[in-house]
């Protein structure tokens, strides 16, 4: 007999015994003998049944999970003398590793000819990968030293249940009894998080302001739902004598393009949730396409395939999403009666929202004639100064009855558009009050 990949001696009982046992559960399998030397010379053991519980009692409580399922301990004569044998089978939980250094290569060791070695962390990776299943949120956490202080405080503050009954119904425990990704997601250690920026104008030149948030998804959502209102200014419009506030984005589409970016997001792949805020928009971009089998025509019309379905249930039970896709068609709904509308684009392994800035008013550069354009002076223009504008532009010269009719409005909105037309210089009235024409102001 000699030491191999799925033999090993040891003279004696010592507490190193279960780094060998881990490495057979976590490798092939193989056969421990206590009571030979390293050469293959046979000592026997003196007390066979005093070794058998010490062993027994160290492997159930150092190694996690519970290896005891896939190891066999009893005795064998060998030469005439008692040799105690601990067989291990493959474990099917791997990595299994010492409780007290969690799944880290310090505490998960492999085999590796006749050694028992730490395992390097792409080993580790690989066997969370074999045996978690397909999703990421259902393998076991590389981090087992997790807290939740931020998850209580917002299960609390929610009147919603979160002890240790809750986290196993949840899917945060695994049936191993150790903490899942899932768990890592809505821990105060989680390693994903959340970028912002506002910028000046339309495109990634000087900032306004940034932050990066980090800690528990469900601090990062509150958080980063804070900054975006902070910067979701208000503006008001009057109507003859009514003032209608309009804030920039719908609120709706906020939450759930922001929901819909935490929830659907691939959190096997490395990277931040991204959101800018510019003049004229602002964009939600995730890590991770559609899921495979899903197109965009499908999402619109309601078909919802959740990468990470428990994480989701966490947030249904939490009131914060429902339990079918009304998400996307919540954002466009919110958009119903606006002249721009949101844009969804998706690649292999991104998804990237834009939700339009209601109130943008753009520098107004249309040109009055080829060589001579006019310009807002600074004040920026409605969709329903631009609809008025392009009227006039078409016809030389428009009158009220013609813009109300185009617009679709009331009397009093399009006194309100013309005025404010006029007082930018961007038209003229000519002829008495009641046959009163507009045309485009030629500037000089």
């Amino acid at each position: 007999m000699i030491e191999g990949s799925n033999v090993e001696f040891k003279r004696e009982f010592v507490e190193e015994i279960r780094l060998t046992v881990l490495a057979f559960a976590n490798t092939d399998g193989g056969t421990l003998y206590i009571g030979i030397e390293n050469d293959g010379t046979v000592r026997g053991v003196e007390d066979p049944d005093g070794i058998m519980l010490r062993v027994t009692n160290t492997i159930r409580d150092s190694i996690r999970p519970d290896v005891t399922l896939f190891t066999k301990i009893g005795t064998e004569e060998i030469e005439g003398k008692t040799v105690v044998t601990v067989s291990v089978q493959r474990g099917t939980a791997r990595p299994y590793y010492l409780g007290s250094k969690g799944i880290r290569p310090e505490g998960v060791y492999v085999r590796q000819g006749a050694s028992t070695v730490p395992a390097s962390e792409t080993v580790i990776l690989q066997m969370i990968r074999e045996t978690g299943g397909d999703r990421y949120e259902d393998a076991r956490s590389l981090n087992q030293q997790l807290t939740f202080e931020a998850a209580t405080a917002f299960f609390g503050h929610r009147a919603v249940a979160f002890g240790n009954a809750q986290k196993r119904s949840l899917h945060l425990v695994g049936e191993d009894g150790t903490y899942t990704n899932l768990a890592l997601l809505l821990s105060d250690q989680c390693v994903h998080s959340v970028k912002l920026a506002v910028f000046e104008g339309t495109k990634k030149a000087v900032f306004h302001d940034r932050r990066e948030l980090s800690g528990s998804l469900l601090s990062q959502l509150e958080e980063a739902y804070d900054f975006i209102d902070r910067n979701n200014r208000t503006r008001a419009e009057f109507s003859g004598l009514d003032r209608i506030d309009r804030r920039d984005y719908p609120e709706d589409a906020i939450r759930e393009a922001l929901l819909n970016a935490v929830v659907h997001r691939e959190y096997a792949m490395s990277g931040p949730i991204l959101v800018s805020i510019f003049d004229d928009r602002m964009e939600i971009v995730s890590i991770g396409g559609l899921v495979p089998g899903l197109s965009v025509d499908d999402m619109m019309l309601g078909v919802s395939e959740c990468r990470n379905p428990h994480l989701a249930n966490v947030f249904y039970r939490l009131h914060l999403i429902e339990a079918y896709g009304t998400g996307m068609m919540k954002i466009f709904d919110s958009y119903a009666d606006e002249e721009v509308k949101p844009e969804v684009s998706v690649t292999g392994n991104a998804f990237r929202i834009t939700l339009p800035n209601i109130n943008y008013r753009s520098g107004y550069t249309e040109a009055v004639s080829s060589d001579k354009p006019i310009q807002d002076k600074g004040k920026g223009l409605t969709s329903r100064q631009r609809q008025a504008l392009d009227l006039i532009r078409r016809k030389g010269s428009v009158t009220r009855k013609e813009i109300q009719e185009e617009l679709g409005v009331s009397a009093a909105t399009v006194s309100v558009v013309l005025r404010e037309l006029k007082e930018a210089g961007l038209i003229v009235g000519e002829g008495n009050t009641r046959g009163m024409r507009y045309r485009l102001e030629k500037k000089k």
